[in-house]
C-alpha cells in the first residue's frame, strides 16, 4: 500500500545523480498528463537511459530527459539541486525543446 509521501521511485541517471518522486507527486503529474497514466516504466527508462538530455534555456537546474521517440518524444523533466534530483513533470511532445544539449556530448 502506498502512502502519499512515500517514494514511488528513485532512478540513477547517466549524469551521475538520481531522480526521485513520491506517490503523491506522481498523481499530480498524472492529473495534468493523463496520457501517461500507464507509462510509469517508460518515464523511469527515460531517466535511466535517455536518448538525449538538455539543460533548460530558462533555468540551469532543470534538465529535460528525452526517451525513445515513437509518435512522440517522452520527456521527463527533473530539477537538480544540491546534487539531488526531483521529477518536476513528464509529458509527450513532437519536438525537442530549446536548451543546451548536455548528454550525450
Amino acid at each position: 500500500m502506498n502512502t502519499s509521501d512515500s517514494i514511488l521511485f528513485e532512478i540513477s541517471t547517466p549524469l551521475g545523480f538520481s531522480v526521485r518522486t513520491t506517490w503523491n507527486y506522481w498523481q499530480k503529474i498524472m492529473a495534468k498528463h493523463p496520457d501517461l497514466i500507464d507509462h510509469l516504466q517508460q518515464i523511469k527508462q527515460t531517466l535511466a537511459s535517455p536518448i538525449e538530455v538538455r539543460q533548460s534555456s530558462r533555468d540551469i537546474d532543470i534538465l529535460l530527459f528525452y526517451g525513445e521517440k515513437e509518435k512522440y518524444w517522452t520527456v521527463a523533466v527533473a530539477r537538480r539541486l544540491n546534487g539531488e534530483g526531483f521529477l518536476i513533470t513528464a509529458y509527450r511532445t513532437d519536438v525537442i525543446k530549446e536548451g543546451t544539449k548536455i548528454w550525450p556530448k
